[in-house]
């Protein structure tokens, strides 16, 4: 009896995760509108109403989807990240982590870079998924507060540092410039040039 719950709750995951993966192919590909829910339940291999066993409605889908690659990319992010070391320093292993994260999950890069720029995305998920970059944004303030970092909004500097990288990314897998290290190496000096005091 135990191996058939178990089981069962394996394929409500895998149904879970394969619309999950359905709607990040299609919204990268298509765009927020044109990732119908009959097309992501096609793509994920099950019937239109199963998805809503798992999500209430279209929005819920993209919420939680967001919620779940915002924090996929707040661990590859943090991961080694203590919060007790020199502003700097820290703000170096957060931003190579970032790019490296960008670099190995190119989907889940461009779907959170399209969600920085939608409506899609509602206020409640949207404080939900700054709780994913806390770290960071602390990091930020013992900089001010330390003299290290100039005293602007943290939108501001997320504008200045991270849109920045997934430009340059988004080029690199495009294949239309390719990053070194020396290259990323460089973009991070412009980076903290640009934030430090």
């Amino acid at each position: 009896m135990k191996d058939k719950t178990l089981d069962k709750k394996e394929k409500v995951v895998d149904k879970r995760a394969a619309l999950l993966e359905a709607t990040l192919f299609l919204v990268n590909n298509n765009g927020f509108h044109d990732a119908p829910m009959a097309k992501i339940a096609k793509l994920a291999g099950v019937s239109p109403a199963t998805i809503y066993l798992y999500f209430e409605n279209k929005q819920d889908l993209i919420n939680q989807l967001y919620l779940k690659v915002k924090a996929s990319f707040s661990e590859h992010a943090f991961r080694n990240f203590d919060p007790s070391t020199p502003v700097k320093k820290g703000f170096e292993m957060i931003w190579y982590a970032i790019a490296r994260y960008k670099i190995k999950y190119p989907d889940e890069a461009m779907f959170l870079s399209q969600c920085d720029m939608t409506p899609m995305i509602d206020q409640e998920s949207k404080q939900k998924g700054l709780v994913h970059l806390q770290p960071l944004l602390d990091l930020w303030l013992r900089g001010q507060e330390e003299g290290v970092i100039k005293e602007i909004s943290p939108y501001l500097l997320y504008a200045y540092t991270i849109h920045p990288l997934s430009f340059l990314i988004m080029v690199h897998q495009q294949q239309q410039y390719m990053l070194s290290d020396q290259q990323l190496q460089d973009a991070f000096i412009l980076t903290w040039d640009g934030i430090k005091k």
